[in-house]
């Protein structure tokens, strides 16, 4: 009887010893969720910059004038995916003129109106790279961010949109860890600011806001009484196509349409093409104008470059007389 009261009385103080147990442990797990919530860990709690973690990163959209015979491309994207490994990142060129702002906010332009809100831009066409031109994050009011410098290259967009805020990216915690490269800022600034913005962050915290972008003032065609007058502002390559900046509709109100024979001058030289709505409305090795997928003016070759066949290359100047007016000089 004693040895049998002696066991009940062990076996009772292990119950109590292994209640006491579990209910610590479970003292322990309240503790712990109440300090660091479910999916977040130390790095992300110490961070101020997210308004919240994304199951799927934003798309970013990349373009520069960096070409593809070097490494640039390759390390800019290997930094945006380090940050965001799961972002997806599509590429609008990398072949735009070297230098050529204006030529890249056509693009941009361009390209960006097929792509949803909260899309991230990355744009690199920086020939200011390390003078006193700032780093910007640009958000428009159809809800994009643009990542580039502030040297117009953001302008049509804005124009087009709206601008909603654009902040000077200084924060270090948006940049490359360690030296920032003076003449490299695709890698170092502005791959790390798009893919944080990709992952959530919140482009406020990225430092100051800008109150005045730089724009881009980009050549308008004249209109007169005679006709319009216009420029040559890029090649549709690999074509050969030239673009011209008279919208493609000024045809009609000049008295023009499609399967006309239109008198012209190209860098002061007149000539005389078809107006086609299709390269096929001339036989292959012809020239004619027409109006580009957007809805500019053109001047191509039907399956040959005509910028090639003719030695002519932006920038350059066009006359398109009134239909019937009279042509002096011809």
């Amino acid at each position: 009887m004693i040895n049998s009261a002696s066991r009940n009385a062990q076996s009772s103080r292990a119950l109590r010893a292994l209640m006491l147990v579990c209910a610590l442990t479970a003292a322990v797990c309240v503790a712990g969720c109440a300090k660091a919530p479910a999916g977040k860990d130390a790095a992300e709690l110490a961070s101020t910059q997210t308004v919240g973690r994304v199951a799927h990163p934003a798309t970013i959209v990349f373009m520069t004038d960096f070409g593809t015979a070097n490494d640039a491309v390759a390390l800019c994207k290997a930094v945006m995916l380090g940050i965001a490994p799961d972002a997806r990142i599509m590429d609008i060129t990398h072949q735009v003129t070297p230098f050529n702002i204006a030529e890249a906010a056509r693009n941009l332009e361009s390209v960006s109106v097929y792509y949803p809100a909260s899309t991230v831009f990355v744009a690199v066409i920086d020939p200011g790279v390390g003078t006193s031109r700032k780093a910007v994050i640009v958000k428009s009011k159809k809800g994009q961010y643009f990542v580039l410098p502030d040297n117009g290259l953001v302008t049509p967009v804005i124009d087009r949109d709206g601008l909603e805020h654009a902040y000077e990216i200084t924060n270090p915690n948006w940049m490359v860890s360690g030296a920032i490269s003076s003449t490299f800022h695709g890698r170092d600034i502005f791959s790390p600011a798009g893919a944080h913005l990709a992952m959530g962050w919140d482009y406020t915290l990225a430092g100051p806001e800008v109150a005045q972008l730089v724009r881009l003032t980009p050549k308008v065609p004249t209109v007169t009484d005679k006709g319009i007058a216009g420029d040559i502002i890029g090649l549709d390559d690999p074509f050969g196509s030239l673009i011209t900046n008279i919208p493609g509709d000024e045809m009609k109100k000049l008295g023009y349409n499609f399967g006309d024979k239109i008198a012209f001058q190209l860098d002061k030289k007149w000539l005389t093409l078809p107006f086609g709505k299709t390269f096929m409305d001339v036989p292959v090795g012809d020239s004619l104008l027409y109006v580009d997928s957007r809805g500019r003016l053109g001047v191509a070759v039907n399956q040959a470059s005509y910028s090639k066949k003719f030695n002519i290359t932006p920038p350059g100047e066009i006359f398109v007389p009134r239909k019937g007016a009279p042509i002096k000089g011809k």
